[in-house]
């Protein structure tokens, strides 16, 4: 009767790295020791075993049939050991947070304002990763993730709304002198903003103009995938941007955009500041949110010069 009795976990290892690799050389580079060290491992490994689990072929390896019965299970148990790992030292560690959130949200609204984090929370070291990729939070040294958007999340996260967003014609002063009256923008450069074109329905310059009750017009101009730089061709007088108040806040307070006009469209979408359930209430963790929630009143007093219509209130027939 064949034992179930496991292996060396370094041998375990050395396979698994050379089956994922198809090479004992780059799975030594891996894991940081010689090939005839690695080589030695899955000798040991095959001994226990009983049989190959590779091919030695002149310049490559090929698994054997055992050896294909084994990788995907070596490899998944070291990627759940992995995240084990990882989530004891989080439950332990009260000294450093890992954020990521998307570029635009870092770069206009997060970074200006993380001095006054850092000055009240020195003991935290924050990370950032500035990304719109989804994260697996679970397995990834990410702590907390900051996404706009819908939801529901899934149900292993907690996420917690803690900024809506609203957007409203903002251009520069100089232009601003120019554009006084909502009719004014029929004949306006306008800047488009394709980060929110997810949005149903639509949060877009045809909406805003059907609100305004103003006439269907050319609708061309210059597109950005990015707010933060259509932020800043509106800054320079390129153009109209249909800005998002979250994200323009601090261009709004010091002067860098106007936004003249009292008619704004309420995204449904908001952001949400999202970790592993039972994360919530790590120290930093509550530390960054509740500093995050203080941060969005001076967007709440920019809405309150805006009257607010729903955006689906506004969507075609």
């Amino acid at each position: 009767m064949m034992s179930d009795r496991l292996p060396p976990l370094t041998a375990l290892r050395a396979f698994d790295a050379a089956a994922r690799h198809m090479s004992f050389q780059e799975a030594a580079v891996e894991l940081n020791v010689t090939p005839a060290a690695l080589s030695f491992q899955i000798k040991s490994l095959e001994e226990h075993f009983g049989g190959p689990l590779f091919i030695r072929l002149n310049r490559a390896v090929e698994l054997t049939e055992a050896g294909r019965a084994l990788a995907p299970g070596a490899r998944d148990g070291f990627e759940t050991l992995t995240a084990a790992w990882r989530a004891a030292r989080r439950v332990t560690d009260h000294t450093s947070l890992t954020v990521t959130t998307g570029p635009s949200f870092t770069a206009t609204w997060l970074a200006p304002r993380l001095y006054s984090f850092a000055r009240a929370h020195p003991d935290i070291e924050l990370r950032f990763s500035a990304s719109l990729a989804l994260v697996d939070l679970t397995h990834s040294e990410v702590d907390i993730a900051i996404r706009f958007g819908y939801g529901p999340d899934t149900p292993d996260l907690h996420a917690e709304k803690f900024l809506d967003d609203w957007v409203t014609p903002m251009m520069s002063p100089q232009l601003a002198q120019k554009i006084r009256h909502p009719a004014d923008l029929q004949d306006a450069q306008l800047i488009h903003q394709d980060d929110i074109r997810f949005l149903d329905p639509p949060c877009d310059w045809p909406a805003w103009f059907r609100a305004a009750d103003l006439p269907e017009r050319d609708w061309s101009g210059p597109r950005y995938s990015q707010a933060d730089h259509a932020m800043d061709a509106a800054m320079s007088g390129a153009g109209v941007i249909l800005g998002r108040g979250a994200l323009a806040a601090r261009a709004l307070e010091e002067g860098r955009l106007v936004a003249p006009f009292r008619l704004a469209l309420k995204t449904i979408a908001n952001y949400r500041i999202i970790c592993e359930k039972g994360a919530e209430t790590r120290p930093q963790i509550v530390a960054f949110r509740d500093w995050l929630i203080e941060q969005t009143a001076s967007v709440a007093v920019l809405a309150r010069n805006h009257d607010l219509v729903d955006l689906r209130n506004v969507s075609p027939d």
